[in-house]
């Protein structure tokens, strides 16, 4: 960092704090909304992240001020907790009616003097997160970030080519890792519309190869489902074919970057350790607070925090059936718990589901495993690539390593062209 310049983000950047809400009001310009949890759950906007934006109206003296354009980056200024603010976005490409909504900031680059990409990633720097934590304001139970706080975020800049090459290291990861994603979410969906066919529409292979129900299959009325299934089929609670139990705490302490087996909890993977608690396939469902229903599996050995339910299957093939029954639940019906949603495994157990008596499971485990473990292989790939992306992060920017000696470290992992908003 011989030649870097300690600066403040005012001295390269425009800041404004966006007051867009969520309504929809007469006489003003429709829009899609970019709002709070958007930013805060995607490392960068494009088109395609944009499709699901809410839909609102605003002014147009606010659509001039907080349109969307490439090279932005907005962050969040509001929350709860003091390390839910300054989380940043990229803007990858521009846009004519995406507005930045309420609780964010949105930062236009000088475009001689800082690069966006490079300010992204800059913003998720321990340095960055510290400075936000340190200077967080508000009362009560909110913490804020004012306009001032954000003006005066230090920064160390290169000069602006070296800012975009940078940027273009980590960009190409995110990149791969993008592309990733996009092939894991194509793989889930094949295999689960194989599910709903065969399981939801009951359209499975008849002994002649057609779909059952639509070729003309017997279906019988089921009292305890109240609803037709196939003859043959029978009603049997869950615990039949999968047992369950909670999982265990796990100490902070216990958790290591270089441990060998992942740690999932209520929302996921959230680290590792060097020990597990299931060898197995193990799913977990999230049995507590916010993440109550959510649905996670592990097919390698892992631990399961105790805010999840545990869930394995009593025989092998009924594996990928199982995640996606659970997957199907509407988890608010079984829910109790006063001061917060509650899942027990009683509940999970006590569900209904109709079961073929015929070898279904074994040719739905033939089709689905292949699927599911070139699945988990690419998040395997995904898990090295952000553990790289996350190494590198703090080496480039205080210098430590140069974009060449970043290169030579990935060799052929990131791809040559890999950029936000073109995966």
């Amino acid at each position: 960092m011989n030649n870097w310049q300690q600066l403040k983000l005012i001295d390269v950047a425009d800041i404004k704090l966006s007051n867009v809400d969520k309504k929809t009001k007469p006489g003003e310009r429709t829009i899609k909304l970019c709002n709070y949890t958007d930013v805060y759950k995607n490392s960068f906007i494009n088109s395609d992240k944009a499709e699901d934006f809410m839909v609102a109206s605003c002014k147009e003296s606010e659509y001039e001020k907080f349109i969307l354009k490439r090279g932005q980056v907005a962050i969040t200024k509001d929350s709860e907790k003091p390390d839910d603010i300054g989380i940043p976005t990229y803007i990858a490409e521009d846009f004519d009616d995406v507005v930045l909504g309420y609780h964010l900031s949105l930062i236009t680059p000088v475009k001689n003097k800082l690069d966006g990409r490079f300010l992204n990633y800059w913003l998720n720097t321990k340095h960055a997160k510290r400075y936000f934590e340190n200077n967080a304001g508000g009362s009560g139970q909110r913490c804020t970030l004012i306009l001032d706080t954000i003006k005066s975020i230090p920064l160390h800049l290169p000069e602006l080519q070296v800012q975009k090459q940078i940027a273009k290291v980590l960009s190409d990861l995110d990149a791969k890792i993008e592309v990733n994603k996009k092939i894991t979410a194509a793989l889930e969906a094949m295999a689960k519309l194989i599910y709903d066919y065969w399981f939801v529409q009951f359209d499975f292979p008849d002994e002649n190869g057609k779909p059952y129900k639509s070729s003309g299959g017997k279906m019988v009325y089921s009292k305890e489902l109240k609803r037709e299934i196939p003859e043959g089929w029978e009603v049997q609670e869950l615990e039949s074919y999968a047992d369950f139990k909670n999982g265990k705490g796990m100490k902070k302490e216990l958790l290591s970057e270089n441990g060998q087996f992942p740690v999932f909890g209520s929302n996921g993977y959230v680290g590792k350790t060097d020990k597990f608690l299931f060898d197995k396939p193990v799913i977990a469902i999230g049995r507590v607070g916010a993440n109550y229903g959510e649905v996670h599996y592990s097919i390698d050995p892992c631990w399961i925090t105790d805010n999840a339910v545990t869930s394995q299957p009593k025989n092998k093939v009924y594996l990928w059936w199982l995640l996606f029954a659970l997957k199907g639940i509407n988890y608010s019906n079984i829910a109790g718990g006063s001061a917060q949603p509650l899942i027990t495994q009683g509940k999970l157990k006590a569900l209904s589901f109709p079961f073929p008596k015929s070898d279904l499971f074994n040719q739905f485990h033939e089709i689905i495993n292949p699927i599911y473990i070139e699945i988990n292989n690419v998040l395997k790939q995904n898990q090295k690539l952000s553990e790289l992306r996350d190494w590198l992060l703090p080496m480039l920017m205080n210098g430590q390593v140069t974009v060449g000696e970043a290169k030579n470290e990935l060799g052929m992992v990131a791809e040559d062209n890999g950029k936000y908003g073109e995966v």
